[in-house]
């Protein structure tokens, strides 16, 4: 999909919608979001959000989000078709039986597999109110989140990532990686300058944007989730999109459809 880079999140072509679904069943929709739409519905009509193309596509007045991804990740998005499997598959979530492997371009060398083990909160200290940062445990809106980390391929200053997490926090990897020294690439709020998000949202991409990061959108991508016995069948996988293994190509210097099954590509 080739989308604008702007403050307004890009419409669905009502055409297109239909090749991102990797499963459809009576219960269920798999969807392999790409980068910058919507999961929510919007005030800018059906096709502007993805939970409003999926009711669209199915005729149906609701279409329960499982779980979401941030605007920027792209990968395997779950919607249930009704409120009984929206409930299992939320309540097996909570439960912490639905795996999620996600594929990242962190910045850096990371040198070495690592589990991340700290709680996240609010960051008192920011200038978006929606950001997250690691906080002591006890604090003020702290949240355990366990986040583990292991690299794939290296060069050129990045590294291609595999993430899994345990826990399901607002911006987790994201937070967790910059935590580690290691930012995803392309992060307007987590990266070089977190007011390049508030920039974002008022102007679009610009000049400045261009200077500082090495990509449109932030290199996060959910590549696999596995719903374990709460459905069959259970595993989903999306493989990375063009314009991150194009990064990887160019950059890294490694083909990510050579890195195997257990890399979700």
């Amino acid at each position: 999909m080739s989308v604008s880079v702007g403050a307004t999140a890009p419409l669905i072509d009502p055409g297109e919608f239909p090749s991102w679904i990797l499963h459809e069943d009576e219960q269920l929709l798999v969807v392999n979001k790409p980068g910058l739409i919507v999961c929510h519905p919007s005030k800018n009509g059906p096709w502007s959000s993805l939970v409003g193309a999926a009711r669209e596509y199915c005729g149906r007045p609701v279409a329960h989000l499982v779980f979401r991804l941030d605007r920027e990740t792209s990968g395997v998005v779950l919607l249930a078709k009704d409120g009984a499997t929206a409930s299992r598959l939320q309540k097996a979530m909570q439960r912490r039986q639905v795996g999620k492997i996600y594929l990242a371009i962190l910045q850096g060398d990371l040198g070495g597999s690592v589990t991340v083990d700290q709680p996240l909160g609010p960051d008192p200290d920011s200038c978006v109110t929606i950001r997250s940062k690691v906080v002591a445990a006890g604090a003020a809106g702290a949240q355990a989140a366990i986040t583990h980390f292991e690299p794939l391929a290296a060069g050129g200053g990045f590294t291609l990532a595999r993430v899994r997490t345990e826990t399901g926090r607002k911006h987790q990897i994201r937070a967790h990686a910059l935590w580690l020294g290691h930012a995803v690439v392309g992060d307007k709020l987590y990266g070089p300058d977190e007011r390049l998000y508030l920039e974002f949202a008022r102007n679009g991409w610009t000049e400045r944007h261009a200077a500082l990061l090495p990509l449109t959108r932030q290199a996060l991508h959910c590549a696999e989730i596995d719903v374990g016995a709460a459905h069959e069948p259970h595993r989903f996988r999306a493989p990375l999109p063009p314009e991150l293994a194009d990064f990887c190509r160019a950059r890294i210097g490694v083909a990510p459809t050579g890195l195997g099954d257990s890399a979700g590509c």
